[in-house]
């Protein structure tokens, strides 16, 4: 489990085909603190690094992973990701519950620059709307987020300045794919509803 709270922000290095895999490395800045076999979360997305170098990271994508999330295009070398590890059981719990389970990808509409700090307005896939409200909680290529506005195909975020310096959103632009995470209560809260009154779609 994550929490939205980057880390530290990385740069592909490689990303291939290998066969039926996408194989990325990644530069990172802890890299030297991780193992063989560790979760990352790649801006948003839950990898394995399947091989640890001294500066960077190794992770493979099957299809299924690049078939639901923006990396197909994303993923190119000098492109930079948001990175952080899974949460500690001992932990301070600062963002909010992040599974690290992409549930599917938004297109920047806008970054408004409003002197160090900015908004951001998305647009929203149609089967995701109805988990946003107002001062909700959202994932934005793994950054814990409140929404400040919802509209009907879109939703707006308040940069502060920490959350530009700190990760890639600064670099976001209009037309810019990013992967989305809603609030995984809401997702459970839909489906116990739907059972308690006989339907499974919610």
């Amino acid at each position: 489990m994550f929490t939205g709270i980057v880390e530290a922000t990385g740069t592909v290095k490689v990303a291939e085909r290998q066969g039926d895999v996408m194989r990325v490395w990644i530069a990172c800045p802890f890299a030297g603190e991780l193992h063989a076999g560790a979760s990352v979360a790649v801006s948003g997305c839950c990898l394995t690094a399947a091989e640890v170098s001294a500066d960077a990271f190794r992770c493979d994508l099957h299809q299924e992973t690049i078939d639901r999330t923006a990396f197909d295009r994303r993923l190119v070398p000098g492109a930079l990701v948001n990175l952080e590890r899974p949460m500690r059981a001992d932990g301070r719990f600062d963002g909010h519950i992040v599974q690290g389970h992409v549930d599917g990808v938004g297109t920047v509409r806008e970054l408004q620059w409003l002197g160090e700090s900015a908004r951001l307005v998305v647009a929203t896939p149609p089967e995701l709307s109805r988990y946003l409200v107002h001062k909700g909680s959202i994932t934005i290529d793994g950054v814990s987020l409140t929404i400040a506005a919802l509209h009907a195909d879109a939703f707006e975020i308040a940069l502060i300045p920490f959350t530009l310096d700190v990760t890639s959103l600064r670099d976001a632009r209009a037309g810019s794919l990013v992967n989305l995470e809603v609030d995984v209560v809401a997702k459970y809260v839909e489906r116990l509803l739907g059972a308690a009154t006989g339907r499974q779609d919610g």
